[in-house]
């Protein structure tokens, strides 16, 4: 087992590593290179309905404009989602090197079970080639669509909340304590009693 591990992780450290000095030798070229993030969430509306909301960031870290860039995520199956708000598709005019554009829309499902999702497909025109580049968008893991979620425990965000901050909590409270028997009156009635007992 453990081998295992090493042998992927053997695997894909060179591979990081190749992917880095390529990506840094296009990104110090004059033209454009585009990175894009595709982020999805998942929230269960009542029973038998998933919202998908679906948010796709494009950067350019290249040192040149992209032109004519368009998003395209419509590998979503229509027996599957239903789109609720934005649309899968977007364009812009351009993108300056350095900017970012996001687009995101929102999806609702009704079908329960495991849907595996593809990159969004990024094409741009670089004014020095005829034919339109093409990116793609990172990968996103699998959607467990309505599967069954334990539900939360009765305290314990109350729980986490005490093993994050109990110990802050706890010094806090002695130091609270402790102004307190200074500045009550109870013990300063009791002090003033004392002194007139000696007397």
């Amino acid at each position: 087992m453990a081998t295992a591990r090493w042998r992927s992780l053997a695997i894909s450290v060179p591979l990081l590593v190749v992917f880095l000095v390529v990506s840094s030798a296009l990104a110090s070229s004059d033209v454009p290179f585009m990175v894009a993030h595709k982020k999805v969430e998942l929230n269960r509306l009542k029973s038998g309905v998933e919202r998908v909301s679906v948010s796709i960031d494009v950067y350019n870290q290249g040192s040149a404009t992209a032109y004519d860039v368009s998003l395209n995520d419509d590998t979503w199956p229509q027996d599957t989602f239903e789109l609720i708000s934005g649309t899968t598709t977007k364009t812009w005019e351009r993108l300056d090197a350095g900017s970012t554009v996001s687009h995101s829309f929102v999806l609702e499902s009704k079908v329960k079970g495991t849907f595996h999702g593809t990159p969004a497909v990024i094409k741009f025109r670089v004014p020095t080639k005829s034919t339109l580049q093409e990116a793609y968008s990172t990968p996103i893991l699998p959607l467990d669509i309505l599967a069954e979620r334990p539900p939360e425990k009765k305290f314990e965000w109350a729980k986490r909340l005490i093993a994050k901050y109990g110990s802050l909590v706890s010094v806090l409270l002695l130091v609270g304590t402790f102004i307190y028997m200074i500045v009550s009156p109870s013990s300063k009635s009791s002090a003033a009693k004392g002194s007139k007992k000696k007397r």
